[in-house]
């Protein structure tokens, strides 16, 4: 959400970056948004008056009794009972204005980042840097589904008659790896200083509201009915969430937590057939990274982050590359934010399984979360969050990667403690 003093001193850079993320649908709001924010202080500032005038007439009136002036003391009742009904309409005007006002602050794209590559949706955004050599076996690399079969590891058919499409069975080996990377993934960011957190797995609507915009709130929020509550669909959520109106010393900052947790998603729209299988679910588990910093050192915690996700796959033997997202593919709240993308061998071509995002003092405005200065002064911190591993899509990459010719998988270094020290896993018609 945007300061709407900032909006109201720079109405062009508000403009010329909305038209940098190709939503000139909302051009007119930014003038709407100054002539609500005029209207609610001449409002307020006439509200200030009446207060004034209200306790300086409501003294005379004593002062006229004393005296004997009961006419003048009736007349003075009188106009402080006009001013309150005035300022009772006053303060009705100034609510259904600041909400108005709120609404299309909160409609706002934040500010981007310079940096920032400007495109118009994600076939536009940019390839920065590869990690490791992308290799294509001289055998062939079955369907994710097909392998995970192999090891009797997933069952799609008995999720879809327990809960529909978009769910799974994961079982044996390949439950048991799943487990193994998300518990390597906890201790990786653990050994980087991180502190390991569990959080709620719902938060309340204006925890939601607060660390997403709209349009993403209900294109992936599950809501419980009869509750003011929603399943998160990233721990980023309540983990920003619990941070919630309160005023942290800047001696806290920078605070950096890793948090496990379940993730629920709709997923709305339909996809590609690249994404059948467990590639885009419903349900999933997930490591987070989270960063509560001062504003000058988000942007090099923002590299440190993707930089701590490329570190990691790499340790699994998983070739990835950085991909610097362009504006049209960022949501509104973020100011930068990049994709690490893991090489598949059996399509020849990369796909997501990180997203690296600082968003600024957005979520902080957003949930008024300030910080007190050594000075004595409040100012919004900034936001950032990273996947550190999402399985099962990260076990897509680890399986492609790590496949043997005769369809057994060799345990990455890493893992192996993790896996009672297994160095490869044979797949059942084979044991």
């Amino acid at each position: 959400m945007l300061d709407i003093k900032f909006v109201r001193e720079n109405p062009d850079v508000v403009r010329q970056n909305i038209k940098n993320k190709f939503q000139d649908a909302k051009l007119s709001l930014v003038d709407e948004a100054i002539a609500l924010d005029a209207k609610r202080r001449e409002t307020i500032g006439e509200m200030e008056q009446l207060r004034a005038e209200k306790n300086k007439i409501s003294k005379s009136i004593g002062a006229y009794m004393a005296k004997g002036m009961r006419e003048e003391a009736e007349a003075a009742k009188a106009k402080v009972t006009e001013n309150a009904e005035r300022l009772a309409e006053l303060e009705n005007v100034s609510r259904e204005t600041e909400e108005k006002l709120t609404q299309i602050l909160m409609s706002l794209p934040n500010i981007i980042d310079p940096s920032v590559p400007i495109g118009r949706d994600d076939s536009e955004n940019v390839e920065v840097e590869r990690f490791g050599e992308p290799i294509v076996p001289d055998f062939e690399i079955p369907y994710h589904t097909d392998i995970m079969e192999s090891f009797d590891g997933l069952d799609l058919d008995s999720a879809h008659r327990v809960a529909g499409n978009g769910f799974y069975y994961l079982s044996g080996d390949i439950a048991r790896l799943h487990s193994s990377v998300t518990a390597y993934a906890r201790d990786f960011m653990i050994n980087k200083g991180f502190t390991y957190v569990i959080p709620p797995f719902m938060i309340r609507g204006a925890v939601a509201s607060g660390v997403m915009s709209f349009t993403e709130m209900d294109a992936m929020m599950y809501k419980i009915e009869g509750e003011d509550l929603y399943l998160i669909g990233t721990s980023e959520h309540s983990m920003i969430g619990r941070f919630i109106d309160r005023i942290l010393p800047e001696s806290s900052l920078p605070m950096t937590l890793t948090s496990y947790s379940p993730c629920f998603r709709k997923e709305k729209g339909a996809h590609g057939i690249e994404e059948r299988g467990v590639y885009r679910i419903h349900q999933f588990e997930k490591q987070e990274m989270i960063v509560v910093c001062e504003p000058t050192e988000s942007m090099q915690w923002y590299e440190k982050m993707w930089r701590y996700s490329v570190e990691l796959f790499r340790s699994l033997d998983i070739p990835v590359r950085q991909l610097e997202c362009c504006s049209g593919d960022l949501a509104d709240l973020k100011v930068k934010s990049c994709d690490i993308e893991a090489w598949s061998p059996r399509q020849g071509k990369y796909f997501e399984v990180c997203s690296c995002s600082n968003l600024g003092d957005a979520q902080a405005r957003r949930l008024k979360i300030r910080v007190k200065g050594k000075d004595g002064k409040t100012y919004l911190p900034h936001t950032l969050n990273n996947t550190v591993v999402a399985p099962p899509r990260m076990l897509i990459a680890l399986l492609e990667n790590n496949l043997t010719a005769d369809g057994c998988v060799k345990v990455p270094m890493a893992l192996r403690p993790y896996m009672g020290g297994a160095e490869i896993l044979v797949p059942k018609g084979k044991k």
